[in-house]
This record gives structure tokens, C-alpha cells and sequence, in this order.
């Protein structure tokens, strides 16, 4: 299996950007810590990070499962989706909070197909 944990890291490595957009946007906009409120431009910053660190606890075990049980190619290949979703989710808000709901989609789609061929495989194992 190399292909999944490569995606696992791009993952982390968006999630580590998506966080240090957060540091920037708190001195851009002035919203000082523990604050996360006050200024709709970084509420969608902040909300894009929280969000897909949300998205994260469902994502990275479906792709590690269906990646060792079904298939590492197909894992990474529906993770780069989620990775892209991810992107498209965070430039879309971050213009307006409209915006999101495409990369939404492709990110909890690319989840839901991971999470489903996991729970169907593990169970086929089970019997």
C-alpha cells in the first residue's frame, strides 16, 4: 500500500494550511484569541478549518479501511477527490458562504463512497 498513505499526508498537509490561514486571518482582521467571531471574513476562515477538521475524523479512517481492504489505488484516487472537494470547499466560502456547497458535495461524497465500500467489505469479512 503506498498510494493511501500519500494521500493520508496531503490531507494533514491541507489541514495544516487551512490552520495557518486561520493564524494569518486573525492579525488581518484582528480577531485576537480565544475569539472566534467578529469579523465575517475570518469567520469563514475559521470555519473552513473547523469544518474539514470535522470532515477529517470520518475521512482519514475510511480511507485507511477501504484503502487496506478494497483497494489503495481507488482509496487515494476518491482521497485526492476529497483533497480536491476540500479546496474548492474553502475558495468558494472564503469569497462567500454560499459558495461552498460544491466542494461540499464532492468532499462528503468522496467520504460517504469510502465509508460505505468499508462498512460493506468489513462486513463481508465478518461472514
Amino acid at each position: 500500500m503506498h498510494y493511501t498513505p500519500f494521500v493520508a499526508v496531503l490531507s494533514l498537509v491541507l489541514f495544516f494550511v487551512f490552520t495557518a490561514l486561520v493564524g494569518r486571518a486573525r492579525g488581518k482582521y484582528g480577531v485576537k484569541a480565544p475569539a472566534t467571531t467578529g469579523n465575517a471574513d475570518f469567520e469563514r476562515v475559521f470555519r473552513v478549518q473547523q469544518n474539514t477538521l470535522e470532515q477529517l475524523m470520518l475521512f482519514l479512517p475510511a480511507l485507511w479501511i477501504f484503502g487496506s481492504t478494497i483497494s489503495d489505488p481507488w482509496a487515494a484516487g476518491l482521497g485526492l477527490a476529497w483533497i480536491a472537494g476540500r479546496v474548492l470547499y474553502a475558495t468558494g466560502y472564503y469569497k462567500e458562504a454560499s459558495a461552498r456547497g460544491k466542494g461540499f458535495l464532492l468532499s462528503i461524497g468522496a467520504t460517504g463512497v469510502l465509508l460505505v465500500g468499508s462498512l460493506i467489505k468489513t462486513v463481508m469479512m465478518l461472514l
